[in-house]
Formats: C-alpha cells, structure tokens, sequence
C-alpha cells in the first residue's frame, strides 16, 4: 500500500519543518509550501492527500486556500492549523470544506492524530463510495431492464426521489418487478451503506406482527422469552420495505402511523417509545384508493403513503421490454442450468408477445427457465415455451400484440441483442443520439461509447438518420 501524500503549507519554516519532520516519521510522504500560491501549484503536481495548512498567511489566507482546493478538488481533504485566538475563523474553515483543525501549540501526537483521524474518515468515505457502487450494480436502476415509455417514466421519478427521505408507495400487480424499484430507490439514497429490511405484511398477523415489526419485552406474551429488537429498529438510518401494505390490519394501522408520524417505536409489552430513522417504502398490489373508499384502510395513513406513488405497468402493457428481458433471464438461465444455449426464435418471441402474462415479469421468467431446463437444443422454441415440442407459432393465442422483437434473430448472445435493440431505438428516432439514450435510460456519453465500440468491432451501426448536436 503506498504512502499517504501530504502538503504541509506555512508561511513559518520553523513550523513546515516541525510538520514534515513528524509526520514523515510517521510513514507518510510530505512536501512544503511557504504560502498558498505555491501551495496551488504544488497541490496540482504533488496530488496530495490531504493538505494541512495555518489559516494566518499573508495574501491568501488558508481558508482562501481551501476554498480554492475544493473547487479544483470537491474531494480535497483540508486540515487547518490555527491559533487559540482563531477558533473563529477555524469554524469558518470547516464551512468552506475543512474536515478538521489543530491549534498552536500542538504536541507532534495532537499532529499525527488529526491526520490520522482526518485519513482515516476519507478511506471511509471512500469505502461506502464503493459499496454503493456495488450495491447500485447488483441492485440499482441499470438492472432494471426494459426501455418501453411507461417503464421509463416510473424509472425517472423513482430516480428523482431516491436522494430524499420522502415516503413512497409502489403500486402494481404481482410480478412487476416492486422490491427491485425499492431496492434500487435505497442504494441510490444517502442511506446506501444502511441496512435495507423488507417485511412481509401479510405474513404475519396480529401480535406477531406487531413483534416482528416494533419487538417486544420480555413476558409480553406467551413465548417471549427475552427482549427482541423489531425489524424497524433494525432498518435504524436505513430503508423500511412494507411489503403488501394493503394487508396490514385495522389494529396495526394506528401503530404504523404512529411510526411515520412521530418517527418512533413502543414494543409489545413495553411502556417507553424511542426514536428511530426509517425512510419507509410501501408497496402493494391492491388499490389503496379503492380500500379507503371501502373502509379497510384509514385514510390517515394512506394519505401518509401517498407522498410520491409509483404505480409500475404490467408487462401486457409494454410488449416491447419482452426481447431484452428474455436475453438475460436465458443468461441467468442457462448458467444455473449449466446448458448451451444460444438465443431463441422469432416465432419464440412472437410467442410471448402474445401473452397476457397475468403473473408479468416474474411469470416471464419462470417461463423461460422452465424452457432452459426442458430443451433439448441450444435455440429456445415455441415448443419449449409452451411444454409441448413441435407446437408451432399457429397453436399460440389469436390475441396478438405487435411483434416484440423485430430486430432479434435466432442464435444471437446478449451483447448481440443489446447491439440490436440499440440499433432498433436509434432507427426509430432517426439516429438522434439524446432521444435514443433517453429511451435506452443510459447517459449520452454511454451510448456514444457503444456505438464506438461497435464501429472498432466491425460492426457499426445503421442509425437511419444523423444527429446533429453530434460534436
């Protein structure tokens, strides 16, 4: 592991030497500038790690010096050194980006603890960064696959309110993909590195439910042996998923009010509340409206809910999602089944577009693996889609959709199906690159870098059309 790399800046050279000396013995690599204009220059050379430098110097002053730094660099770790009569400007310090401060006279160990300690809190930083990350490429929006409007308009909104603690509820049938949405709003949320705890309200009813969510205390009821922490507790500073929501009962509903409302929490049996931090996410398959107007769900509360609503579309209703989201359910597949397989027909795909897919994506996909699993080639048919080889596309349902997938071919991988939707959006917008990455739901610079790579590969492609804010 290299060497931290730090940039002592003091117009004193007494004091520059006394910094240097210590913190050198203490393994890290150190230059020195007399003010901060040559702390500038030397910071773009040098790229230190962290720069440590006295507030009182003449010209710009080390508060100046920061600021500077943390606009060229918004990840620039600054340590200020100050005099006891300079507190003040210390605390005005931390405002322009400073993350910590020693004041004259220091001991070298005060020294090398505020370094360490400043040090250290960046390797954090650093290290939840790269746990969303992670995170975001296991379970964030780009896993998400579809491109269809309607999918893309409940994707920009979830996107917009996942840096918030706002309230959501996520409505839609079963199979729609709604603990993927929650999953993706929490690892786009500055509680990422949280714990993200979903619950089943239709699990569990009554006391137990009351007991999985808030806890209770020992002797409450029959069975508690000992106190338990609730699952709300658990999700502290993190995301609360309240699955099937719609479920709840009537005597649990002033209880989760009381959470949304107050923020806080009673266990079963227990006589005292405390605090926690949820942001709480809803989803349900029923109609929330619909059971208010009934009498089973309070209004109170769903007016709670109710702050930011993502109501997701069936499959039925975006057809043409069906050809991306088959190509990585046959991947998926095909490695937990350990067979070859290399695409699947058109008439496959004809196939499932006609579908009405009552059980949507999660239907879609149990489909596909159960053809993974019984068929005996390495290209997915009709006939393996629908359990019975030889079935040709006439058998499949007179209901038709308009073809899915025109621009998917037999015996194709996924990156081929990807070169081939791309392909098939850019024509559909006449090669204008900013329509096409919008309905693509990635960046502009993602894309161009795509087609670049397809051009390097040989195989460019056709657009239909030039893009003229193309620079």
């Amino acid at each position: 592991m290299s060497k931290a790399r730090l940039l002592v800046v003091d117009d004193e050279r007494g004091v520059r030497a006394l910094c240097s000396d210590v913190l050198r013995r203490a393994g890290y690599e150190v230059e020195t500038a007399d003010s901060a204009e040559q702390a500038l220059a030397r910071a773009q050379a040098f790229d230190p790690d962290l720069v440590l430098t006295d507030i009182n110097m003449p010209k710009m002053d080390g508060i100046e010096l920061c600021k500077r730094l943390r606009e060229r660099n918004p990840d620039q770790i600054v340590v200020l050194i100050t005099g006891y009569p300079s507190i003040e400007n210390a605390v005005a310090g931390m405002k322009e980006g400073a993350v910590d401060y020693v004041t004259k006279p220091f001991t070298p160990d005060e020294m090398r603890l505020v370094v360490s300690r400043a040090l250290a809190e960046r390797d954090l930083r650093d290290e939840n960064e790269q746990l969303r990350r992670d995170l975001r490429g296991k379970h964030g929006f780009e896993t998400i696959l579809g491109s269809s409007a309607a999918l893309r308009r409940v994707s920009e909104t979830a996107r917009k309110v996942a840096r918030s603690d706002t309230t959501v509820l996520i409505q839609g049938e079963s199979g729609t993909g709604k603990e993927l949405f929650a999953r993706a709003i929490h690892v786009h949320s500055d509680r990422a590195a949280r714990p993200f705890v979903a619950v089943n309200c239709g699990s569990l009813v009554g006391t137990l439910l009351e007991s999985e969510l808030f806890g209770h205390v020992k002797g409450a009821f029959t069975g508690a042996h000992a106190n338990k922490v609730g699952l709300v507790s658990a999700a502290d500073r993190g995301t609360l998923l309240l699955d099937e929501i719609g479920e709840l009962s009537p005597e649990m509903q002033p209880k989760l009010l009381r959470l949304l409302q107050e923020g806080e929490v009673k266990p079963v049996g227990g006589v005292e509340t405390h605090s926690v931090d949820v942001r709480v996410i809803a989803a349900t398959n029923r109609d929330l409206k619909a059971e208010v107007d009934a009498g089973r769900f309070r209004e109170d509360l769903y007016y709670r809910l109710n702050v930011i609503t993502l109501d997701l579309p069936p499959l039925r209703e975006r057809p043409d999602d069906i050809p991306l989201l088959v190509a990585q359910f046959l991947e998926r597949c095909a490695i937990k089944a350990r067979k070859q397989i290399d695409g699947i027909t058109d008439a496959g795909l004809d196939y499932l577009a006609q579908q009405s897919w009552p059980g949507n994506v999660r239907e879609l996909q149990n489909v596909v693996e159960r053809a993974v699993i019984l068929a005996s080639g390495a290209v997915i048919d009709v006939g393996d889609l629908n359990g019975d080889p030889g079935t040709t596309l006439a058998a499949a349902p007179a209901a038709r959709v308009p073809s899915a997938a025109p621009y998917l071919f037999e015996n194709l991988p996924l990156d081929e199906v990807e070169r081939r939707h791309i392909e098939h959006v850019m024509r559909k917008v006449g090669g204008q690159k900013s329509k096409a990455a919008d309905i693509l739901g990635i960046n502009r610079t993602t894309l161009w870098k795509k087609l670049r790579r397809y051009e390097e590969d040989g195989a460019p492609i056709d657009t239909g059309g030039d893009d003229e804010d193309d620079s």
